[in-house]
């Protein structure tokens, strides 16, 4: 058997598999993004079942297998309790993790997304930031981070200033300030609409949890906060 390895990182998904068990992908700062069965994570009083779980962030003790990697051990140092309790912000997280999944490969250096997920789901736990502005900063600075967003755009003479300027403050500002800004209702309907036709130009699929948000955004307009 191979050698335990430590890493830190973010469960994106997790679904059952076997009778037991649970087939999980973690977006890990050492490994970049990886596929970890933890065995017996569906038994009631395993030590697995709350940390193989979305969202949940920490250290993971993992075993390299062949084509995918066992989890046997974690030390969770947040779980956001608070989406998960909350429907709205719930799907908008599930919809991070998917773009997540999306940018990122195995063995290719996965830090930056991992750090831009995390304050993303601390934004998403503040309840007087607006989640359709954190939706629209996160795929923006995702895109800059895999080095696909146009930085031409936040020059456009076309857009309002103060729109050219919160494009260029995502672009520029550190993850830890990233969600330190709000919008008027002019300036983010065409912040949004900016990020929104970068999405139909570069993204080439469609993410369930967006189809969600999208119905529900449509059926009640007051699960968006």
């Amino acid at each position: 058997m191979s050698e335990p390895l430590r890493v830190t990182g973010m469960v994106l998904s997790a679904v059952p598999y076997a009778e037991y068990d649970k087939r999980t992908v973690l977006l890990t700062r050492e490994r970049g993004k990886i596929t970890a069965f933890a065995r017996g994570a569906r038994r009631p009083g395993s030590a697995l079942l709350a940390s193989a779980s979305p969202f949940a962030f920490g250290t993971f003790v993992v075993y390299e297998g062949r084509s995918a990697y066992t989890l046997v051990r974690a030390e969770i140092s947040n779980y956001f309790a608070e989406i998960r309790e909350d429907v709205a912000a719930a799907c908008y997280a599930c919809y991070f993790m998917e773009v997540a999944g999306y940018y990122t490969r195995e063995n290719l250096d996965a830090s930056a997304m991992l750090n831009l997920l995390y304050v993303t789901l601390r934004a998403l736990s503040n309840e007087k930031l607006d989640n359709e502005l954190i939706r629209c900063v996160f795929e923006m600075k995702a895109m800059a981070l895999n080095g696909e967003y146009p930085y031409e755009t936040a020059e456009d003479a076309s857009l309002q200033e103060s729109t050219r300027y919160a494009l260029s403050y995502v672009l520029q500002a550190p993850l830890q300030r990233l969600y330190a800004f709000t919008l008027t209702p002019p300036v983010f309907a065409e912040f949004r609409a900016v990020q929104d036709r970068q999405n139909s130009l570069r993204i080439d699929r469609e993410f369930k949890s967006l189809e969600i948000l999208r119905a529900m955004e449509d059926g009640n307009s007051g699960f968006q906060k």
